[in-house]
């Protein structure tokens, strides 16, 4: 994949998923601008970059603050000249419990960090990706993005949210060659599955067990979705857009799979099953 020289902004990349992906682009040339309210934790990253022969800087900020979102955008350009990949990484879960149960100010936090943080990154970056005509963003989806998930409403309505938000931008920009795609990571054992253990029965039985048995056995593989965001960064990928895909349980590096994201309008998508249409396909 020839990524040399390409500039990325990898939002919540001071830990878990977004730290790897961090990393592994800068493994392959890219020139990381890292962003996290954490400090410490933002430049720790950055130094493991930076001591493997890579280029990044930190910048701190809060994702849903459109003055510190413009600043960072402001600062990577004035580093790396442009940006070229947008990973909209950061969020959060909380809050967990019954919806008439939980803090609505909590509820609503959820969405300007996830839905609105995302949502202002890629307001920010377009005109530079617009103007020459080139352009990939990821945006992170997460678990109930396409299923029901009791006790997790915040955190599962805005990760549709997200995956709907993709669909239309990749729609929008289509004719500027700038690829937007969705990632469905999984059950990746990061401080989101510490939340779920310290929530205890407020998770919900179900979601209780099984994270009582990930932190025991393990969850799906960080590599995965790391791959993934590469591929979905790289040329390799061009052709793709407006997609949600599992890094755990699509074959996306099949070749007869990726070409059926290419041309397929109703695979990896958001849609309404009816037996008038997709049964009959």
């Amino acid at each position: 994949m020839n990524l040399k020289n390409k500039s990325a902004i990898v939002t919540g990349g001071s830990r878990g998923i977004g730290r790897g992906i961090a990393l592994r682009l800068a493994r392959e040339g890219v020139k990381v601008a890292i962003v996290a309210r954490t400090s410490e934790e933002v430049f720790a990253t950055v130094e493991m970059i930076k001591k493997n022969g890579g280029e990044a800087i930190g910048l701190i900020g809060d994702v849903s603050n459109w003055n510190d979102v413009q600043k960072i955008v402001e600062e990577t350009v004035r580093k790396f000249s442009t940006v070229d990949i947008l990973i909209n990484n950061a969020g959060i879960q909380k809050p967990i419990g019954l919806f008439q149960n939980v803090d609505i100010k909590e509820w609503i936090r959820n969405f300007e960090v996830n839905l609105f943080g995302a949502a202002m990154f890629c307001k920010a970056v377009l005109p530079l990706m617009i103007e020459k005509r080139n352009g990939k963003i990821i945006n992170l989806s997460g678990g109930g993005a396409t299923y029901p998930r009791p006790y997790f409403s915040a955190y599962s309505v805005s990760k549709t949210a997200i995956v709907r938000f993709t669909e239309i931008l990749a729609e929008e920009v289509k004719d500027y060659n700038i690829h937007v795609n969705a990632i469905a990571p999984g059950a990746i054992n990061t401080r989101m599955l510490e939340e779920v253990l310290e929530a205890g029965e407020l998770a919900g039985k179900k979601e209780l067990e099984e994270a009582i048995t990930r932190a025991v056995k393990g969850g799906s593989p960080l590599e995965i979705v790391v791959e993934l965001a590469l591929f979905l960064a790289s040329e390799e990928s061009d052709g793709i857009t407006g997609k949600l895909i599992s890094a755990p349980w699509d074959p996306w590096k099949n070749e007869a799979f990726i070409e059926k994201l290419k041309v397929d309008k109703d695979i990896a998508v958001l849609r309404r099953i009816d037996d008038k249409t997709f049964f009959k396909k």
